[in-house]
């Protein structure tokens, strides 16, 4: 298993989050994965709200330096990385100025999501693929956690299908309840569709409601988790009509033999 390598990306990640269903289970199974001797790297944004100082994030300037064209505009990608302390496992950040400087995540003040959640998603995706690239890291496992990934399989079977690096990479996306009311943007599609994806493979996200990505992601991925035991009865219903190896929800306390099983039995 030594010469395997996951790849874990996720909206939120342990310590530098808050403790979410999200952020303890990317954090505690790359931790079990990684305690097996699988290879292992992880990516997040990294949002205003991560404190640099106090988590020692640092830029890594052989990475940094590229712009990443978002709906026509040029927009330069910033690196950072840190080690989760006693695990000695590397976390890299996805930066950029204009969409993650700010001291929120997802929503202002008031509770309303930003305007710029879209190019937000499509900047992580690109950015996230891009940086593996430059690494020259070919992952055996993609694991996704958080409707911020939920780009990744179409950008992966789409946009960099021709990519040698990705050829043999299983997709899996854990499912979790981290919902938020309306759409993302009326204009999410126009801007997939400059990066030339057809339009007939992001039907399902003509209307981008949290519902409509997780379906997206889910015909798009190898295989699905149920990351939380609150999945709407839809998102369900589509899970099962995909015919996917698919985990069903594990208790925090009881995940790590049927995560590992599964992991070992269904994916590698």
């Amino acid at each position: 298993m030594k010469d395997k390598k996951v790849l874990f990306i996720s909206s939120e990640v342990m310590p530098y989050m808050p403790e979410s269903d999200i952020s303890f289970m990317t954090f505690e199974v790359a931790k079990m994965v990684h305690r097996k001797g699988i290879q292992t790297r992880i990516f997040m944004p990294r949002f205003g709200v991560v404190n640099e100082r106090r988590h020692q994030l640092h830029e890594v300037i052989r990475l940094s330096g590229i712009n990443l064209i978002i709906d026509d505009i040029d927009m330069p990608l910033i690196i950072k990385v840190a080690s989760i302390p006693k695990e000695r496992m590397q976390v890299y950040f996805i930066d950029n100025d204009d969409y993650f400087k700010r001291k929120a995540v997802f929503t202002d003040e008031n509770d309303v999501m930003f305007k710029d959640n879209d190019e937000r998603m499509i900047f992580f995706t690109k950015g996230v693929i891009e940086t593996v690239k430059k690494l020259n890291w070919a992952p055996d496992i993609i694991h996704l956690h958080g409707w911020m990934t939920s780009l990744i399989p179409l950008y992966l079977r789409e946009y960099f299908k021709n990519d040698a690096l990705f050829k043999e990479s299983k997709i899996v996306t854990s499912l979790y309840d981290d919902s938020f009311k309306g759409v993302i943007s009326p204009k999410l599609s126009d801007k997939i569709t400059f990066d030339d994806i057809p339009k007939e493979e992001i039907e399902q996200i003509k209307k981008s409601n949290f519902i409509n990505l997780q379906k997206l992601a889910v015909a798009k991925s190898d295989v699905i988790i149920h990351g939380s035991d609150k999945l709407s009865d839809e998102v369900k219903k589509f899970v099962k009509e995909q015919s996917k190896p698919t985990l069903e929800f594990q208790s925090k306390e009881e995940f790590e033999k049927s995560y590992l099983d599964f992991y070992l039995n269904q994916i590698m």
